[in-house]
């Protein structure tokens, strides 16, 4: 049994040695350049309203008229709705009727203060009626200045019985119809938002935050070496916009921070709340970036990467950081430079540390060449 064993182990070693290292890989090769295409950076974006307010019922009671029509453009103080202020009006007679009873009896209560202040004088009085009737006096004027706050209470319900446009813009679709019940501070009547111009908040990575302040203390003209666009799909709005602002603060749990465009919406083709891809021109004519062919790019657990070149033609995994496509071209943001030799085909066949060659593959059966 040893001697099978010794025998076959050498066999097996014999066998290795005669088979010698794998064969290299037969690849196709490409040298990394830098090119003046410009390309964009995408990011998410939504379209907002700068200015948006939800009008709310402030008072109870029934909608007792709507004065336009669902998306009407609206002027500032314009009125919208009423709600049944009979109640109201009621409250607000009444709470005069009592104003003007506490005035009469403050007119009464000065007067017979200041009598008594002038038979005070002539010892003529005791001194206990002049206080008594100073703090009539006083208490009356009390009830004046009471009464004054129940009316302006009262005025404000009737006031705001009438819901008038805070500012210019697009109202939306009524959220009620006349008859409608609706409750204070719970009923949400309509929405009235600006839509020219218009904004788009799109999430910007903490890392890009210098270069688009730089951008930004550009001003709000179109920029020369960035334009900035949106996109929905396979359209893009005709319009340029310029960057507006870039919040305060980033945002700790996704490092990123909020940034804002405007944008020109003379034919209302942006509604607030679309969706869609800014597009950032971030080279121009002139200035080099970094481009491979796409083909050549592997994916591994959602990381990109390349396969380098090295001494010996034995290649190594290169993780790069991808831009955008342009055309048959990705553009690389990170992880190469102009210089280096890429595979471009035959990736599928590769590993770390691989040997490759340029020249074809040998068919099988092919004859050998001579010796």
């Amino acid at each position: 049994m040893w001697t099978l064993f010794v025998l076959a182990s050498c066999d097996g070693n014999k066998q290795q040695q005669q088979q010698g290292p794998p064969p290299a890989v037969p690849v196709t090769l490409d040298t990394v350049k830098a090119s003046g295409t410009i390309y964009f950076d995408e990011y998410p974006g939504t379209v907002i309203a700068l200015k948006q307010i939800q009008l709310t019922a402030q008072v109870n009671g029934y909608v007792t008229g709507i004065y336009f029509k669902d998306g009407d453009v609206v002027k500032q103080g314009q009125k919208l709705y009423t709600i049944d202020a009979q109640v109201y009006d009621a409250n607000y007679q009444q709470a005069i009727a009592n104003q003007q009873v506490q005035e009469t009896n403050l007119v009464k209560a000065q007067k017979d203060a200041d009598r008594y202040h002038e038979l005070d004088k002539n010892d003529a009085i005791a001194k206990q009626q002049v206080d008594y009737a100073d703090a009539a006096l006083d208490a009356a004027k009390k009830q004046v200045t009471a009464s004054k706050a129940t009316v302006n209470s009262v005025m404000a319900n009737v006031k705001f019985a009438t819901i008038y446009a805070p500012f210019g813009g697009t109202i939306g679709i009524s959220q009620v119809r006349t008859g409608t019940a609706v409750v204070a501070g719970q009923t949400i009547l309509n929405t009235v938002s600006t839509d020219n111009p218009i904004a788009v908040d799109f999430p910007l990575d903490q890392k890009e935050i210098y270069r688009f302040n730089q951008l930004l203390a550009k001003g709000n003209s179109i920029l020369k070496d960035s334009v900035f666009t949106i996109a929905f799909g396979d359209d893009t709005y005709p319009v340029p916009g310029s960057i507006s602002f870039i919040d305060r603060a980033v945002d700790p749990q996704t490092g990123t921070i909020k940034a804002r465009l405007t944008f020109a919406n003379d034919k209302k083709l942006l509604k607030s709340g679309m969706n869609g891809l800014v597009r950032v021109a971030t080279k121009s004519a002139g200035t080099s970036a970094t481009q491979i062919p796409y083909k050549a790019v592997a994916e591994q657990l959602g990381e990109f990467f390349v396969y380098l070149v090295g001494d010996s033609n034995k290649v190594t995994q290169q993780k790069i950081k991808l831009g955008v496509q342009a055309g048959d071209n990705v553009i690389v943001k990170d992880g190469l430079k102009p210089g280096d030799r890429i595979v471009v085909q035959g990736v599928q066949n590769l590993k770390e540390g691989a040997v490759i060659t340029t020249a074809p593959a040998q068919q099988p059966g092919a004859p050998q060449g001579k010796k």
